[in-house]
């Protein structure tokens, strides 16, 4: 897919969405966003049967372009209008630098240090991405000292004039323990002004930590949602839970089952009003070999999960987190279309 200039795309796609929502009819099929953005103008329903259907955007992790814009366009390609918006795209919108360094080298010839087995030659490239990573620290570092985030209420304006509800913000990197109050409530001021209800990010093991972020969140008026792996089970969030009514549950389904549990209706029946958002993937059983499989050839329950969601009228979010394999004869947007659909097809029959 191509890639494009987020600088030189970002007015032209509000003037674009600008024009739409005044009604003015964009002449070319071809004009990058126009043809998936128009139909959902006038929708800007966001849920489905009473279920409120979303995605988190992490499921486009693998296309190239990752700026805010085209990250719009794939939402909107896929038929989808609610989102859990990951915290990369959303700085790029107001300017955070890229990093050009390769990660996955950085972070393999890192752990061959550790264990001392660097050839000569790995060594001296080790040595040139550190020094990369160094000056992409101190630019990170004069970003930072000047970002404003205010600016995040612009994005806000042109997913939701597009009919996109961003309902949760993962802002990645900003909310784990290490990391200062100021970027804490950055990342927290962040997602409210984008409008999400809560943000998310894998429950820390010191209870120290959600104990400050879940006052934090209070003071910010936002509320913390925390997602989990394998590690899951029906009592892994108790702690968090008990120190603040602003910490709350981001389950994963899909994992949750992978995990080997088998109570998962017993769980969301008891914690439904703890639960801001759930990830819908399928994922096997231990049994079948976890794998992350195409929606209903799994052993997620999800169709019977929607249900119990439409039918005891549920609020938190249903969203769809696309991990398996892309088929050969196909791409991310088609598979993320077909999750989203098995879902609505769920809902309704």
């Amino acid at each position: 897919m191509k890639k494009i200039n987020p600088h030189n795309s970002r007015r032209v796609f509000i003037n674009q969405l600008t024009s739409a929502t005044t009604g003015v009819l964009l002449g070319s099929s071809k004009v990058w966003g126009a043809p998936a953005y128009l139909p959902n103008l006038r929708q800007n329903k966001n849920q489905f049967k009473g279920v409120q259907l979303g995605l988190i955007t992490y499921s486009f992790r693998d296309l190239e372009d990752q700026s805010a814009e085209a990250t719009l366009n794939y939402i909107l390609e896929c038929g989808a209008n609610a989102v859990e918006l990951m915290g990369s795209t959303a700085e790029s919108f107001i300017g955070k630098p890229e990093s050009k360094i390769e990660r996955r080298a950085y972070y393999r010839l890192l752990r061959k240090e550790r264990n001392n087995t660097l050839t000569q030659e790995e060594t001296q490239n080790l040595s040139e991405l550190k020094k990369q990573q160094a000056a992409y620290d101190k630019e990170l570092e004069r970003w930072k000292a000047n970002r404003s985030v205010t600016d995040f209420s612009k994005l806000r304006d042109m997913y939701n004039a597009a009919g996109v509800e961003i309902y949760a913000f993962k802002p990645d990197y900003l909310l784990r323990k290490g990391n200062t109050d100021a970027d804490i409530n950055y990342a927290m001021q962040a997602g409210k002004l984008l409008g999400a209800s809560h943000v998310t990010l894998e429950l820390p093991e010191d209870p120290a930590h959600t104990l400050k972020l879940g006052q934090l969140a209070e003071k910010n008026g936002i509320k913390v949602a925390y997602h989990g792996h394998e590690q899951q089970h029906a009592n892994w969030w108790d702690t968090a839970l008990s120190q603040s009514p602003h910490n709350k549950m981001n389950l994963d389904l899909g994992h949750y089952i992978a995990a080997g549990n088998t109570d998962a209706f017993e769980l969301i029946q008891k914690q439904h009003q703890h639960i801001l958002s759930m990830h819908v993937k399928d994922r096997q059983n231990p049994e079948n070999g976890k794998k992350n499989m195409p929606f209903g050839q799994g052993d997620t329950p999800i169709i019977e999960v929607l249900r119990l969601m439409r039918d005891q009228k549920y609020t938190f979010a249903a969203t769809v987190e696309y991990e398996y394999k892309t088929p050969s004869n196909s791409n991310i947007l088609e598979e993320v279309r077909k999750s989203i659909a098995y879902c609505k097809n769920a809902l309704d029959t």
